[in-house]
């Protein structure tokens, strides 16, 4: 048989192979994400999928469990200095939670803490309208807690454009704001 063509009888066992590899894949990516999002050192033990309407959905509720603002500033020079980044030039950098509170992330653990760009295709600003996105499904009821902060935990990056076109709610016409804890 000649290179480059394929022998017809073994064409479906080959594209099941390459199904079945690809579920794989997807199947481990998926469980690595949920492990991570599920690691209890970046949840808020008071947020869980049964307390959701008390806790997260409820409007106001990140400011009610937040540190106070000159804590987590400490945090971020701490974290800026540890990295050889000079405070002054620390502007550009968010102190993002790897699980935002208002997706049950824990507001004080230093494990939840990362540095990332306020801008840029990986930045804060981007993480923060996809978390309010995220917020909305979990409080419409069209997306679990646990698949929320999966998502955000994940490759939220390469999955953005797909998240934040799913209709959790709320007019067509209405943009998600990152300013946001309503929920709405």
């Amino acid at each position: 048989m000649a290179e480059g063509i394929v022998c017809r009888t073994g064409a479906p066992r080959w594209r099941a192979r390459v199904l079945r590899i690809s579920l794989l894949a997807l199947a481990t990516g998926s469980a690595a994400q949920a492990a991570s999002a599920q690691d209890p050192r970046l949840l808020d033990t008071r947020v869980t999928q049964e307390s959701v309407t008390d806790t997260i959905c409820r409007p106001g509720y990140a400011d009610t469990v937040a540190p106070p603002f000159d804590q987590t500033m400490a945090l971020k020079d701490r974290m800026l200095a540890a990295r050889g980044i000079d405070t002054d030039d620390g502007v550009g950098y968010a102190l993002d939670r790897h699980v935002p509170i208002v997706l049950g992330g824990s507001p004080d653990a230093t494990a939840n803490f990362d540095l990332i760009p306020w801008g840029g295709h990986a930045g804060e600003r981007r993480k923060s309208l996809l978390t309010v996105r995220l917020k909305r499904c979990v409080c419409a009821g069209r997306m679990t807690l646990a698949q929320a902060q999966a998502a955000i935990t994940g490759n939220w990056v390469h999955q953005y454009d797909r998240l934040t076109r799913m209709d959790c709610g709320g007019s067509a016409d209405e943009t998600t704001s990152a300013s946001r804890d309503d929920g709405s």
